[in-house]
């Protein structure tokens, strides 16, 4: 019997489902199929898309992937279309992509993966993956920033806004910051209590909102801990002076801003409200728990 020394190995292609979210920052995503299939290197993918069609839809489109077996789920969208999918995938030895299209693209900024639809799929055809740290809030889990306070009532307010993108936010965040009134909270901080008057308290596992506002300047997502940021009220006045702090990188150095290294933490407050989940606003009671959860997620960088 003669062998042929000339076989070679058959590469097993991984298997890819692209989620894309039509509506998120208000941009067209009609063109991402071809460019997927212009950009995608198919010697080592094989895919398919769906379009998601309502809020929660690409949690349920994650969850059919994992159960398929498929190897890497791509959010296209933003920070919501992302936790939907990201929720899932946590735990898992399932690989989450990330085609960042959203209104604020927090986690895929932290990530470097560009805003250009080909060289983001470039990125996925390198294939580097990473390991992040994930948290959650009363079960509730996120993945990049979170908060309570000003921005959540701010979420809120742009969860009910037809329009998308970045103005409009800033102009939901204008007609919010003339009536909003800073709170009292009580903080469990690893076991150590504070009591603090804040404007919002933000929960960073990535180091900003998105857009580049960067509150938690020297957060990890690998650092198996929360950057707890507690900003204290403030003059109207100075709100500029706070939004260049945010985008000059340098709001851990400003005497309004207070942040906490932790994994375990409690908020009180005297009322219900909204809090937010990278960007999207849930209702919820006045004990807030929050909780570190770290290396639960893969994702390509």
């Amino acid at each position: 019997m003669t062998i042929s020394r000339n076989l070679k190995p058959v590469l097993l292609k991984k298997t890819v489902l692209f989620i894309i979210n039509p509506i998120s920052g208000g941009k067209s995503k009609s063109h991402v199929p071809e460019l997927i299939a212009q950009n995608l290197d198919l010697v080592q993918f094989e895919y398919t898309y769906r379009f998601t069609e309502g809020v929660g839809h690409a949690r349920e489109l994650a969850k059919e992937a994992v159960q398929k077996g498929i190897d890497i789920v791509i959010a296209v969208g933003g920070d919501g279309t992302i936790n939907e999918i990201a929720s899932v995938l946590s735990g898992t030895d399932k690989i989450l992509g990330i085609i960042p299209m959203g209104s604020g693209n927090g986690l895929g900024t932290s990530l470097a993966i560009p805003f250009d639809v080909a060289k983001a799929i470039g990125v996925l055809n390198r294939m580097q993956v990473m390991t992040i740290d994930s948290a959650t809030l009363n079960g509730h889990p996120f993945f990049n920033v979170s908060g309570i306070g000003f921005d959540a009532e701010i979420s809120a307010r742009f969860a009910r806004d037809k329009s998308r993108g970045l103005w409009g936010y800033v102009r939901n965040t204008i007609a919010e910051i003339i009536h909003y009134r800073p709170k009292w909270y009580k903080l469990t901080i690893d076991g150590i209590v504070y009591h603090r008057q804040a404007f919002m308290i933000s929960l960073a596992n990535s180091t900003q909102y998105g857009n580049n506002a960067h509150i938690a300047p020297e957060a990890s997502l690998t650092d198996g801990l929360l950057d707890f940021c507690v900003i204290k009220p403030f003059e109207l006045y100075l709100f500029p002076i706070l939004a260049y702090r945010l985008f000059s990188k340098t709001a851990h150095r400003s005497k309004f801003i207070e942040i906490f290294k932790a994994r375990e933490i409690k908020v009180e407050r005297d009322e219900p409200g909204p809090v937010h989940l990278d960007g999207e606003p849930v209702q919820m009671g006045t004990e807030l728990l929050i909780s570190l959860k770290p290396a639960t997620l893969k994702v390509i960088h």
